[in-house]
């Protein structure tokens, strides 16, 4: 399973490329928005630290907007990808886009039939949102394995991208139900990589160390 982070805060990226697992970023408008900064020159940047998929979202509710707005978008860089909502006009534009090769990533995903739909029209990428479907009682990790049984009996090659991740153990169940991708926000990307275990075994092979060479 593939790493993306979820923000455009550039220094978060930057330091979680420099692990060496980071394989794309998804942003948002909301997450643009907290960063100050003006959209193009973000998504410019992040696909220069990253360079793999970087998801900038449209603006635009109807088709021709949407449309319009991508192609400004996948002018940026070889590597931006366009998040659309699932929505008829959004699946238009799918369609309409994927036909001229530019890569999207429908977003926005709370069904299986939503995410079937994404695929048939053209969507390189689906997100279903865990987070916010098990806000509502629902089951966002069930989401994930259905939606990855049904691409796999039909040969869809559509990746799926586990989406609003809110705590480590959403990425592994995740990754159990089939996920290509974790988009995972800079708190829980730092969560995973921590054990106790870890620091007690570091911890104890340096204390063994210094008693080994004290003198």
């Amino acid at each position: 399973m593939e790493f993306y982070l979820d923000t455009a805060e550039i220094e978060e990226i930057r330091e979680i490329a420099g692990w060496g697992v980071l394989s794309g970023v998804t942003t948002n408008p909301t997450l643009v928005a907290k960063s100050g900064r003006d959209l193009k020159e973000v998504v410019i940047e992040i696909a220069e630290i990253v360079k793999g998929p970087v998801s900038a979202e449209v603006i635009a509710t109807d088709t021709e907007g949407m449309v319009a707005e991508a192609r400004e978008l996948a002018r940026l860089s070889g590597h931006v990808v366009i998040k659309i909502p699932v929505t008829p006009e959004g699946l238009a534009a799918t369609r309409r886009l994927a036909e001229e090769g530019i890569p999207v990533n429908m977003t926005l995903v709370f069904s299986l039939p939503q995410a079937l739909l994404a695929a048939r029209a053209g969507a390189r990428y689906v997100s279903p949102f865990l987070g916010r479907i098990d806000d509502i009682g629902g089951d966002g990790v069930g989401l994930v394995r259905e939606i990855a049984e049904a691409f796999g009996i039909h040969g869809i090659e559509t990746k799926i991208i586990a989406a609003s991740i809110r705590q480590p153990r959403h990425v592994v169940e995740a990754a159990l139900a089939g996920a290509d991708i974790a988009t995972v926000p800079y708190k829980v990307m730092k969560q995973l990589v921590k054990h106790p275990l870890t620091d007690a075994g570091i911890a104890r092979f340096l204390e063994d160390w210094r008693r080994a060479h004290q003198g």
